[in-house]
């Protein structure tokens, strides 16, 4: 745990007070990133045990996606190592990583519009066969588990916002992997729409999937995740349950009086 981070029940580290079942599936362990004279992060340490969700949040700029970027291997960090089922990944190529188990979203869905819905599934799906029928399959069954098989062989570009966030599911989850991190998914979603995305999320931890999410609605990160990371200037801040973490005096003052978890 880094000099910065709450030592208060939940902090993150190997004698924090706090029970964890499982298997350690992801490790980030004194992660830095610098960009000239900015540090984007600065000496994070997290941990992803197997089947949980965990809640990654923070004020804007406090380098949420930037830890994403620096685990799925859109860019090495400058200092600390990454950890996939106990083998290093830091500096390793996307499609290495993702190759490995670890898939990603982003915050803009990125949905290839010329080609069809389940030609954007089969992208994720290529990741682990070149084979044109078996990745199809893949996708078929991915893009029925997110409910858009019936638009299979429609143009992505003309998906509704919320049909466009689950394709960007879809793509990730047919790669199969062991660990899905996901930035600002529910954004732009309806009431409806966002309840839809975490039964999904429910159904993925059944399957034995980690989640690791960033996201700023209050109420969803409440109502899905086992334990939240707080991240505020690039630092860790606090770790543990939900309701634990937003009690927390530093967070409070992170987020300038508190949140509204009722909205």
């Amino acid at each position: 745990m880094s000099a910065d981070e709450t030592s208060a029940p939940g902090a993150d580290s190997p004698d924090a007070d706090i029970d964890r079942d499982g298997e350690r599936i992801l490790s980030v362990e004194g992660v830095g990133k610098r960009f000239s004279g900015l540090q984007a992060l600065d000496d994070v340490d997290m941990t992803v045990n197997r089947g949980e969700i965990i809640g990654l949040i923070g004020p804007n700029g406090a380098g949420k996606t930037t830890l994403f970027n620096c685990i799925s291997g859109a860019f090495p960090p400058t200092s600390g190592t990454v950890r996939l089922d106990g083998e290093v990944i830091s500096g390793l190529p996307a499609h290495k990583i993702a190759r490995a188990g670890l898939a990603r979203t982003f915050q803009i869905t990125r949905p290839l519009e010329e080609l069809t819905v389940v030609e954007n599934a089969m992208v994720g799906a290529h990741i682990h066969t070149r084979r044109r029928s078996e990745a199809r399959e893949i996708a078929m069954e991915t893009l029925e588990f997110v409910g858009l098989a019936d638009k299979a062989e429609a143009e992505a570009g003309e998906l509704t916002v919320g049909a466009q966030k689950r394709l960007e599911l879809a793509r990730a989850v047919s790669t199969r992997p062991e660990i899905l991190l996901l930035d600002e998914i529910m954004a732009g979603l309806t009431p409806s729409e966002s309840n839809q995305m975490l039964d999904l999320f429910r159904q993925l931890r059944e399957r034995g999937t980690s989640l690791l999410i960033i996201e700023h609605d209050m109420k969803a990160i409440m109502n899905i995740s086992d334990y939240v990371k707080v991240l505020d200037q690039g630092k860790g801040i606090a770790f543990g349950a939900p309701e634990t973490v937003v009690e927390d005096d530093r967070v409070i003052e992170a987020y300038i009086g508190g949140f509204d978890v009722d909205a």
